[in-house]
């Protein structure tokens, strides 16, 4: 039987743009153009899957999310949105939206996300999210002609995104190919808190993405993107901060350590400038990626190969790599009291060592740093 998607959008380019790409891929389609007309036609069509834009004339689309889950609860909402921010994604996953997608739309992953939403059972939908979801086909880049697109539906990723990928798939050809799947997370997830430098309240919006795509950093309010690569790494003095002509993204080390423990591979990592530095740990990040889920895609991870020793010295710190059969530190640190000397011992041998041995770690500081900091805000 073929599935029904409902897509509630005041553009019409729009709604002409994704119908045909749906009824292409067998979906029947029913339309709404403002909030009152998707709830009529949602009781009188009960389609499985809701495309449900945010910017509605009238009755916002949250609005009519909650109406909608009114009536029916388990109903799968995935909500769409030109302007994203924060506070409305999580406004949108709270009220128990499936997913959150932005334009531009890329086809690829709009048609990924509503087959997860139909994958998910219909138990499940209302408040645990997508647990249990099928593996995906691998990643098509798909499409449309030119003059079909008066707006924000374009096929491929937007520009700035295409230009973020390329030095992640030239280095890929330096690497050696490995057995282990790529990875992403199986759904949206945002996450609110202050940033350490600024002092402002900040968040994050997680994106999955397809493979290939890399870890991205962008900002909720451009469409800048700067790759988490070396080649963009700005700084390492207080915090890891990467730069991309006019993108960046500050405090990037605890949120990419989590990434890595769990091997995220494919991710938008959507913010204002700062990652959220919660409660100076990397466990708040450990849970929103462990509440998100995990999902393994068909395409294998380029490996990264150390096949000698390598060492660097700067002043009194000193980093040594080289070649071993697991990912495993040993860390010394000689401070003057209260802190002295410490070492650690750590073997990277699965998401659970990582949480419980790394991620309760604190960030400290010097007094000399709580005071440029309380000067910069």
């Amino acid at each position: 039987m073929e599935k029904k998607v409902l897509i509630v959008d005041d553009e019409e380019s729009v709604v002409q743009s994704i119908e045909g790409v749906l009824e292409d891929e067998g979906f029947q389609i029913a339309k709404a153009t403002s909030g009152e007309e998707a709830i009529k036609v949602f009781e009188q069509e009960s389609p499985d899957v809701i495309l449900l834009d945010i910017w509605l004339p009238g009755m916002d689309g949250i609005e009519v999310l909650k109406r909608l889950k009114g009536i029916d609860p388990e109903c799968r909402v995935i909500m769409i949105s030109g302007h994203a921010t924060i506070p409305t994604a999580m406004t949108s996953v709270k009220l128990g939206a499936f997913d959150f997608i932005e334009k531009p739309l890329s086809l690829d992953l709009l048609l990924q996300t509503i087959r997860r939403a139909l994958d998910l059972p219909k138990d499940l939908s209302a408040g645990e999210g997508s647990e249990r979801i099928a593996a995906e086909e691998s990643f098509r880049e798909r499409k449309m002609p030119a003059k079909e697109i008066t707006g924000e539906l374009p096929g491929s990723p937007p520009p700035s995104l295409r230009e973020a990928l390329p030095p992640v798939r030239r280095a890929a050809r330096r690497k050696g190919t490995s057995l282990i799947p790529q990875r992403t997370l199986k759904q949206s997830v945002v996450l609110y808190g202050t940033g350490l430098f600024s002092g402002k309240k900040t968040g994050l919006l997680l994106q999955p993405l397809p493979p290939q795509s890399g870890i991205l950093f962008g900002n909720v309010s451009s469409d800048e993107i700067v790759p988490a690569h070396v080649d963009y790494v700005e700084t390492t003095e207080f915090a890891t901060s990467l730069k991309k002509g006019t993108a960046i993204a500050r405090t990037v080390e605890h949120l990419m350590a989590v990434l890595h423990a769990y091997r995220i591979t494919n991710l938008m990592v959507k913010m204002i400038e700062e990652i959220p530095v919660m409660d100076g740990s990397a466990l708040e990040f450990c849970r929103i990626v462990e509440k998100a889920g995990v999902e393994e895609q068909e395409e294998k991870v380029d490996e990264l190969i150390v096949d000698r020793r390598l060492e660097t010295v700067h002043k009194n710190k000193s980093l040594i790599v080289e070649p071993a059969e697991v990912f495993s530190v040993h860390f010394f640190l000689d401070y003057p009291p209260p802190i002295g000397q410490q070492t650690l011992d750590f073997v990277l041998d699965g998401e659970s060592a990582f949480k419980d041995q790394i991620a309760p770690a604190r960030t400290f500081g010097f007094v000399k740093d709580a005071e440029m900091l309380g000067r910069m805000g």
